[in-house]
């Protein structure tokens, strides 16, 4: 999904709640202004599908929440809020509130052509680096999962033990570690009876 600057004049985050109820489509709200999210391909929708219901069926007795691009993430410490393509939180904090999350251990972005295409290379960089600042100042968060839809590819960010964020790349027969929750899986799972162009 990409986010793209809407119209909207900026708002408070009250205003924000009230006002994307009544929207048709999903918004980001970063730094007081609002960002339509449009849609994404259908390999993307179907990647991210496969991807959640992964996570969902090992963590279905866990107590924690696993959250498709539907559910809004609180960047920790902000007033800016986001809509990944999935994300997982066990934490008791975010348990009674119905519009948001705030502390996630895991977070799911499938990239695509109009993500990976948005504006140019170097902004997409940008944007994605900037995403990923904001997102990793959260002590919870433990993995940041980027999976590609145009070739299979997953690369994941992972806070170690030390604190440090380390990448790891994974491609074609590689098995997947979630550390965060403790699953791993062939990467082939997230792509069985995908077609790319």
């Amino acid at each position: 999904m990409v986010a793209v600057k809407d119209c909207a004049p900026r708002f408070i985050p009250a205003e924000y709640f009230a006002w994307e109820e009544q929207q048709l489509e999903r918004h980001e709200y970063i730094d007081g202004e609002v960002y339509a999210m449009s849609g994404g391909t259908v390999n993307h929708s179907e990647i991210a599908a496969k991807f959640n219901r992964l996570l969902g069926n090992h963590l279905e007795e866990s107590g924690c929440r696993t959250l498709n691009s539907d559910a809004r993430i609180n960047i920790l410490e902000t007033d800016d809020y986001s809509y990944p393509d999935g994300s997982v939180t066990c934490d008791e904090r975010d348990k009674s509130n119905t519009q948001y999350i705030v502390y996630p251990c895991l977070i799911v972005e499938v990239l695509s052509d109009s993500t990976e295409a948005y504006d140019s290379p170097l902004e997409t960089l940008r944007e994605r680096g900037e995403k990923f600042y904001r997102y990793r100042r959260n002590p919870i968060l433990q993995d940041y999962v980027l999976v590609s839809a145009k070739s299979i590819s997953i690369d994941i960010y992972h806070k170690n033990d030390a604190g440090e964020w380390v990448i790891i790349n994974y491609r074609a027969g590689d098995i997947i570690e979630l550390k965060s929750i403790n699953l791993s899986f062939p990467i082939e799972q997230v792509y069985r009876g995908i077609v790319f162009e």
